[in-house]
C-alpha cells in the first residue's frame, strides 16, 4: 500500500516562481525557549537579557533575541522549503521590522520568487521571500534566502531561470528602530562595555579573541527548539553521513555562536536591526571549535536621533583555529577552507 499520509518535502521541479506557501506551525514564543536559548548560547547583550534595562530605555520589557526569532520563522519554513536540501546558501535583504516579546504567536509564509536548475541536473536553488508575523498580523521579520534542494526525478525539465534581483544591503534609512527606544540613558557599565557607536571606525577589525566548541547534543537540541526538522540535522543515514559520521550542524546555529562571541569587543551592538547577506561557506560538524572576527563597514546616523546610530558590520566566523589573521575571501572570491560564515548586517548602538 503507499503511503499517502506522510510529507516528503518539496523537491526542486514542485517548486514554481509565484508560488505562496503559508507554512505551520502556529509557535507562542514562551520565556522557557528564551532560557534554553541563552543556555545554549550565552549571549549577554543587555536589551535581550534584563526586563529592567530595556524599561529603562523606553521598552516595555526585554524583547525576545533578534535572532532567535529569526530561528523559529526559519524553522516554519524547512517543511516546505529546504526538507530536501542540499545545503542553505544565503541570506539578502533581511529586516526586523516590530519587537517580538514572551507570549506573541509567531507564524510564516513564504513566496517563490527565483529557480535555477544547477549544471549537474540532480537539484537546483529555489529563492524564497519569508515574512514572520504576530498574532495580530503584524510583519515582525522579513527576509529572502536561496536554498539547494535536490530534485526526485532527474529527468524532470528545467524550469526558465529566473534569479532575482537583491539589494547589496539594507538601506540604513530602512532600518527599523523600535518604537519607544531610547539610548540616552544607556548604561555602559551594566551593559558590560564602554564602547560607542563613535568609538569605532569604518575599517576596524576586531579579534573577538574566544573560541566555543559544537557540541552534538547542543546543536540539535537548539535546531528543535526552532522546529527545523530538515534531515540533513539530524539523520545519521543519509547519503554521506553514514561514513564520515558528522551531522551537518544547521547554519543559523553558527549564525547565533558567533553573534554571541563578538560580545568581547562588540558588547555596545545592542540589537541587531538587518542582514544584509549572510553565506555558509564551508560546513560545520560537532567538535568544531568557532571563533570570530568582525570589521565596521560603514556608520550611519538617524535623521533627528542623537541617542542611537547605525553600525555595518561583516562578522567572519572560522572552525578550529584563532581568528587572529583575519581570515576572509581572497580576490577570486574564495575562501579558506576553515571559513564558515561571512556575515553582513546591521546593528543598533547607542551613541555618546
Amino acid at each position: 500500500m503507499t503511503n499517502t499520509k506522510t510529507n516528503s518535502g518539496n523537491f526542486f521541479e514542485d517548486f514554481k516562481v509565484g508560488h505562496y506557501l503559508p507554512h505551520a506551525t502556529p509557535r507562542t514564543v514562551t520565556l522557557g525557549d528564551v532560557a534554553l536559548y541563552n543556555g545554549l548560547f550565552g549571549g549577554r547583550f543587555p536589551v535581550t537579557s534584563s526586563d529592567d534595562f530595556a524599561r529603562g530605555l523606553g521598552l516595555s520589557r526585554s524583547p525576545v533575541d533578534e535572532l532567535l526569532v529569526f530561528h523559529m520563522v526559519f524553522g516554519k519554513t524547512v517543511p516546505d522549503i529546504s526538507l530536501n536540501a542540499v545545503a542553505n546558501l544565503g541570506y539578502a535583504d533581511c529586516r526586523w521590522l516590530a519587537p517580538v516579546w514572551p507570549g506573541d504567536t509567531i507564524t510564516a509564509r513564504s513566496n517563490v520568487i527565483g529557480l535555477k536548475e544547477n549544471s549537474n541536473k540532480q537539484s537546483g536553488v529555489v529563492y524564497v521571500r519569508s515574512t514572520g508575523r504576530n498574532q495580530s498580523d503584524e510583519p515582525v521579520l522579513d527576509y529572502v534566502r536561496w536554498v539547494m534542494v535536490r530534485k526526485r526525478d532527474l529527468a524532470a525539465p528545467a524550469p526558465e531561470t529566473v534569479v532575482p534581483s537583491l539589494p547589496a544591503a539594507v538601506a540604513a534609512s530602512d532600518l527599523v528602530i523600535p518604537t519607544g527606544l531610547d539610548f540616552t540613558k544607556y548604561d555602559g557599565a551594566l551593559a558590560g562595555s564602554p564602547f560607542r557607536w563613535d568609538d569605532y571606525e569604518v575599517g576596524e577589525k576586531i579579534d573577538h579573541v574566544d573560541g566555543s566548541t559544537i557540541e552534538e547534543a547542543e546543536h540539535q537540541i537548539a535546531t528543535r527548539l526552532y522546529q527545523n526538522n530538515a534531515k540533513v540535522h539530524f539523520n545519521q543515514h543519509l547519503q554521506g553521513q553514514e561514513k564520515s559520521g558528522k551531522r551537518l550542524v544547521y547554519g543559523g546555529h553558527i549564525i547565533s555562536m558567533v553573534r554571541a562571541l563578538s560580545f568581547n569587543g562588540l558588547g555596545g551592538a545592542a540589537m541587531v536591526a538587518a542582514l544584509n547577506g549572510g553565506r555558509h561557506v564551508n560546513p560545520s560538524a560537532a567538535g568544531d571549535t568557532i571563533y570570530a572576527w568582525s570589521e565596521v563597514l560603514a556608520k550611519e546616523e538617524f535623521a533627528g536621533r542623537k541617542d542611537v546610530g547605525a553600525l555595518r558590520l561583516r562578522t567572519t566566523g572560522i572552525k578550529n583555529r584563532a581568528a587572529t589573521e583575519f581570515p576572509g575571501p581572497d580576490g577570486t572570491g574564495k575562501y579558506p577552507d576553515d571559513v564558515v560564515l561571512d556575515l553582513d548586517y546591521w546593528v543598533l548602538m547607542p551613541r555618546r
